[in-house]
């Protein structure tokens, strides 16, 4: 074989690598159940629990926001998101996070949320503010 095809299928493997990897890294769908489980960062589906406390002080810490949610499995569990608390939060009919389990509160890095509307499907996305970025 001439040094150049031997180098062409190196290439290939490396690429078919690359791509399984990031594959199998990307985030899935899960539970809180599967958050537990699972080390990675992963999206929960689930709707606010609008019977608990929201908790956002913007003069005390404008970067930090907990509530309760309900997965799409009615397992409840307490959300801390490092950013401010979206415009019409307790209006929103479906809520999508991105994050992972810290101990027995989910840590979201990204909130999508569902907003109710009889003509439009509005989706607001929110991310955290990093320590980098945040004005002290």
């Amino acid at each position: 074989m001439k040094k150049s095809s031997i180098a062409g299928i190196i290439i290939i493997a490396l690429a078919i690598g690359i791509i399984i990897s990031t594959y199998a890294d990307s985030s899935t769908y899960g539970s809180f159940t599967d958050a537990k489980k699972s080390e990675s960062e992963l999206h929960v589906v689930g709707q606010l629990n609008k019977e608990k406390e929201l908790f956002y002080n913007p003069q005390q810490d404008a970067n930090y926001f907990a509530f309760y949610m309900k997965d799409n499995q009615g397992l409840e569990s307490k959300v801390v998101f490092n950013g401010s608390k979206p415009q019409d939060f307790e209006r929103s009919e479906q809520i999508v996070l991105t994050g992972k389990m810290i101990g027995n509160e989910f840590h979201a890095s990204k909130i999508l949320m569902k907003c109710p509307s009889k003509y439009t499907k509005d989706e607001v996305e929110v991310t955290e503010v990093s320590a980098s970025t945040a004005k002290i």
